[in-house]
C-alpha cells in the first residue's frame, strides 16, 4: 500500500526541517510515543537504529526505526533551491514501512513537507488490516502532519489534555 500526504507549515525549511529532525520533539506533536531511543548510532543521524514503543489505547507496539536518507546532512544554511530528504524505515510485528519525506521552500517563511508513505504486510492480521482499512493509515498520516504544523507553527503539544 503506498500514499502520499502534503501540508504547507508556515515556517522557514530550516525550521520545519531542525524540528522533524529531533527525536525529543517527536512526543509532542507525534501521538503515541511512549519511548524512541537509539540503539545504535546518535539521534536523527544516517544509518541510526531506534528502538520506538508507541502505545494506542491499550495496545502496545515496539518497533525498530532505521534513518535511510538525510539529505542534505547539515540543516543550517540550505540554498532555496535544494530539497531537503528524510526518509526512515519503521519493522514491527507483521509490517514494514519506509517514510520519505520532503521539504521544498514556497517562500522564506513558507515550507511545504511531502510524504510518501508505503506498507508491507507480512502476517496474515496485518493484511486483513491494510485491505480492510487502507484509508485508517492515509488519515493517520495526515493527523501526524496536521500535529505537527500545530506544534511546529503554535507550539501545541499533543499530550496536553490527554489522561
Amino acid at each position: 500500500m503506498k500514499y502520499t500526504n502534503s501540508i504547507e507549515i508556515a515556517l522557514p525549511r530550516e525550521q520545519v526541517a531542525s524540528l522533524l529532525a529531533d527525536p525529543g520533539q517527536l512526543p509532542k506533536w507525534l501521538r503515541g510515543v511512549v519511548v524512541h531511543e537509539p540503539v545504535n548510532g546518535v539521534h536523527g543521524e544516517l544509518g541510526t537504529q531506534s528502538r520506538v514503543v508507541m502505545q494506542s489505547g491499550q495496545q502496545t507496539m515496539e518497533l525498530t526505526e532505521t534513518i535511510t536518507r538525510r539529505d542534505p546532512e547539515d540543516l543550517h544554511s540550505i540554498p532555496k533551491e535544494v530539497v531537503v530528504h528524510f526518509a526512515r524505515e519503521i519493522a514491527g510485528p507483521g509490517m514494514w514501512s519506509v517514510a520519505r519525506d520532503r521539504l521544498t521552500e514556497t517562500s522564506p517563511e513558507t515550507t511545504l513537507w511531502e510524504q510518501e508513505s508505503e506498507y508491507r504486510f507480512t502476517s496474515l492480521q496485518m493484511r486483513l488490516v491494510g485491505l480492510l482499512m487502507p484509508r485508517t493509515f492515509h488519515k493517520q498520516s495526515q493527523q501526524h502532519m496536521r500535529d505537527f504544523k500545530e506544534f511546529a507553527e503554535d507550539g501545541k503539544d499533543v499530550r496536553e489534555g490527554e489522561s
